[in-house]
């Protein structure tokens, strides 16, 4: 769809459905084409306009490839539903499948494909055997994804069609897209199949390397991520598929270097330092690479063999002009000291080095690493602090100078000025941050208990006084009191507690096990490498019925069979008491309307099948923004020192997600947020980290926060506040209250039948009936207050009329199973609504009022 075709979107005629029946059947092609612009337009926006199946197929038989493709968008939405009147596009399917374009037929294999449904199935096989064979290299790529599509819904006719043989045949295709696409399809089937599908072999593995540097990118994904499940025979053909791979880690797209660090890594096991002189230099190419990447599990695998080599690598990556970079590979020096025994020599020389250069956050950094070097190995390295206190009128980072205070104290009895070091420190203490102010605090303390002199007595006294006197800070103020009570009582044993043997500490990496370790490093590239735990730890995979509606194909977009959510909400019931009551609306004997049913989800092809730009379409596995009213303002950047914050409960399919729009005014980046929420009535918790780019002066960010439910409970009676505490690196803590809309908890099964809620109603006590008159609220039209309430799962079981007001009833349900039965009063146009609500659960009512009075006025 051009730029134009928005107006498709704006109508709101009464008779809709007839007049685009009408249109549909227009004698004019441009009238049609219309028709069917306007059809996908309502379909978009959620309106069911499967009445109109017949006539939107009878508009297939078109030369005009724009229609075709917006008429096979409508089928693959609507055939699960229609699978009957499918049958009636059988035809032109299998013509389009043998036109002389071959976009139409790649456009009506794929499309048939994409069409679960088991009688087009068997339509399909001839046209798909055809287009796997086919003269196109464009036609044939679309089919091999095909077959995994066809796998899915029958794999026995696959395989007793021959499919699988056709995909392997399509390895050694000499066009390398129809390649990927072949190892994409076979390794999605691979993963879904018990048996053995998919097995690499030497032939296979070069045909794969050759088509690896002519496809795209995300080919090269998919090639990279078959061969990293390729044992190599020895060392040597190990040797050479890293030689051919190793170009891949300067690539420009991430997620190539990630895959090509994947298959490295697997291979590099088989190669050793003496079997391959080069090994180094592809090892510290990979170091590159991950940490690029920010990953971390090189120095988890890092051998004393190749310490050297490795440092050499770090100590350039220290020099360049990337700040995150440099901090991470200075820490990376650290860790591989405090892993290897034997290289920890070598890594401080090289610290030492960096320090030299005198480059203000490699210096920071590289005291702050030290400190924990002089932990892992004590009384061995303490003839450099000399070197370090050098540096010590450079260091304004709180964690550099708390580390440099703390090798002060903890040394103090080898520094002959010790006393002088840290009384520059404490000049300025209470200006300190708290990190700062603690290590002072201790390192003061200890520097009197080894040198109980003149001068360490009277700062002692200074520092308890600001410690205890001039500060709020409780965790400061309780430590100090800890401390002057010690010191005053028994100094003996404030030496014995405070100078006591500290335990050495180790690289956490140690903690993981080996066969974790490979699990991790075979899942780079995913939240494995960010949690640190294998993918069914924290993913429940469970397969789904839904038509799936990927793009042309897997490099293009993700195709696959499961849906993958964060295993981390509760489940729960509770049964409604079974106490008997009369129902105000017994009497009305009329059958209830027949609520509809709900349109079925519509599949992202547009980007595909009309031909937009496809990295404007939101991938199916993210969730979009919706483009309702703005956000409402929780943070002014009045409060914030420049950083506003808007933000709203929200749902989307059937899932509770926190949108938050972030807007920096200020003049400078911000970074590293975080949120945490304080127990509230409903236990809502985020689900996992804030996920927010760094946002550079004037520039904002929008993101969707996955919530769960029953984590965080507060005690008392519900109500809708939620406490929100939101930091950066750059700026303090900000908290704001944000107001909790109990609609957004209605679940998609709160529907009831007539009788369900006649019995329901009658079952609870009449002390369980809450009434509330909501003035000021005018109802113009019950089509659209229907609507409405039903976007939010308020679902309408019937009306009636009371005298000349109109008496709505609706059903609802929130998490636990607790419903909701609903009755609103009110007369068309006229200002007032009468609420009256039944539920095992009365004292929500104060939060439903709020929140349908909220409903009602939007």
């Amino acid at each position: 769809m051009s730029g134009h075709d928005s107006k498709y979107f704006s109508t709101t005629k009464k008779g809709e459905i007839p007049e685009l029946k009408e249109e549909l059947n227009s004698q004019y092609k441009d009238k049609r084409k219309d028709a069917v612009k306007k059809v996908i337009a309502a379909m978009t926006v959620g309106k069911d306009v499967s009445s109109l199946f017949t006539d939107v197929v009878n508009c297939m038989q078109t030369e005009n490839l724009e229609l075709k493709k917006l008429v096979y968008l409508y089928l693959i939405n609507y055939a699960k539903s229609q699978p009957d009147l499918a049958i009636l596009a059988v035809n032109t399917f299998v013509k389009d499948s043998q036109d002389p374009n071959p976009l139409i037929r790649a456009l009506a294999v794929r499309t048939m494909g994409c069409i679960r449904v088991d009688k087009i199935t068997e339509y399909l096989c001839d046209p798909l055997q055809r287009c796997l064979k086919d003269d196109d290299p464009y036609v044939r790529k679309t089919a091999a994804i095909c077959v995994a599509k066809l796998y899915d819904i029958n794999a026995e006719l696959v395989e007793d069609r021959g499919f699988l043989e056709a995909l392997k045949d399509l390895i050694s295709d000499n066009n390398p897209m129809v390649v990927a696409n072949a190892v994409a399809a076979l390794a999605e089937i691979q993963e879904n199949s018990s048996g053995s599908i998919f097995e690499i072999t030497t032939p296979t593995l070069t045909k794969l390397l050759t088509a690896l540097n002519e496809c795209t990118e995300w080919g090269q994904v998919f090639i990279l991520d078959a061969l990293s499940r390729y044992k190599a025979a020895d060392a040597r053909e190990a040797e050479n598929i890293v030689e051919r791979v190793t170009p891949r880690l300067q690539h420009a797209n991430c997620a190539v270097v990630l895959s090509a660090v994947k298959m490295i890594l697997q291979q590099m096991e088989l190669i050793t330092s003496t079997d391959n002189p080069r090994y180094n230099m592809l090892h510290c190419g990979i170091s590159t690479s991950l940490y690029k990447g920010g990953l971390q599990f090189l120095p988890m695998k890092s051998r004393y063999s190749s310490a050297n080599q490795v440092l050499l690598e770090f100590k350039e990556y220290a020099t360049e002009v990337d700040v995150d970079f440099v901090r991470k590979a200075v820490r990376a020096i650290g860790r591989c000291a405090i892993k290897l025994d034997r290289a920890a020599e070598r890594c401080i020389s090289v610290l030492l080095e960096l320090i030299k250069i005198k480059v203000n956050y490699v210096v920071q950094e590289a005291i702050i690493v030290i400190k924990d070097i002089f932990r892992r190995y004590p009384n061995t390295y303490e003839s450099i602090i000399a070197t370090l206190c050098e540096s010590l009128d450079t260091l304004d980072e709180p964690e550099a100078k708390a580390s440099m205070i703390w090798i002060i104290g903890e040394y103090a009895e080898r520094i002959d000025n010790a006393d002088e070091l840290l009384e520059s420190f404490l000049e300025s203490f209470p200006e300190e941050p708290p990190q700062v102010q603690l290590q002072l605090l201790t390192a003061t303390v200890k520097l009197f208990l080894k040198k109980p002199t003149e001068g360490p007595q009277q700062m002692i006294q200074v520092v308890l006084n600001n410690a205890t006197v001039e500060t709020d800070n409780p965790d400061l103020r309780d430590r100090a009191y800890i401390y002057w009570r010690l010191l005053s009582t028994d100094p003996k044993a404030a030496k014995d507690v405070v100078l006591a043997e500290k335990p050495v500490i180790s690289d956490d990496s140690n903690q993981l096990e080996s066969s974790l370790l490979d699990e991790l490093l075979a899942n780079i590239a995913t939240l494995s490498s960010v949690y640190h735990k294998p993918p069914d730890a924290f993913v429940t995979r469970t397969k789904t019925a839904t038509p799936r509606t990927e793009d042309d194909d897997y490099p293009d977009g993700n195709d696959t069979r499961y849906s993958e959510t964060i295993s981390n909400a509760a489940n729960g019931g509770a049964s409604p008491p079974t106490r008997s009551s009369s129902v105000p609306y017994a009497a009305d004997g009329q059958p209830a309307p027949a609520a509809p049913a709900p349109a079925p989800p519509v599949p992202d092809l547009l980007g595909d099948l009309i031909g937009l730009d496809n990295n404007q379409i939101v991938p199916a596995d993210q969730h979009a923004t919706s483009s309702g009213p703005p956000l409402p303002v929780l943070l002014p950047a009045s409060t914030g020192q420049g950083l506003q914050i808007s933000a709203q409960l929200t749902r989307q399919d059937g899932q509770i997600f926190y949108s938050i729009l972030f807007e920096n005014n200020t003049q400078i980046t911000l970074d590293g947020f975080m949120i945490q929420f304080n127990k509230n009535s409903f236990g809502l918790a985020a689900a996992g980290p804030l996920q927010v780019p760094p946002l550079a002066p004037g520039a904002s960010a929008t993101t969707l926060l996955p919530m769960v439910l029953f984590q965080n409970m507060s005690a008392g009676p519900p109500n809708s506040l939620l406490q929100v505490a939101v930091k950066n690196s750059q700026q303090p803590v900000w908290y704001f209250n944000d107001k909790i809309q109990l609609h957004v908890f209605f679940t998609e099964d709160g529907r009831m039948e007539r009788t369900s809620f006649l019995e329901t109603w009658r079952s609870l006590p009449d002390t369980n009936e809450v009434l509330k008159e909501l003035t000021g609220i005018v109802v113009t039209s019950a089509e659209a207050t229907l609507d409405r309430l039903a976007a939010s799962n308020m679902f309408f079981i019937a009306k009636r009329k009371h005298a000349n007001q109109d008496v709505f009833y609706f059903s609802a349900k929130i998490p636990q199973g607790i419903p909701f039965l609903i009755e609103l009063t009110m007369i068309i146009g006229n200002s007032g609504v009468k609420c009256a609500i039944k539920t095992p659960n009365p004292e929500m009512a104060p939060l439903f009022f709020e929140s349908i009075e909220t409903l009602l006025k939007a």
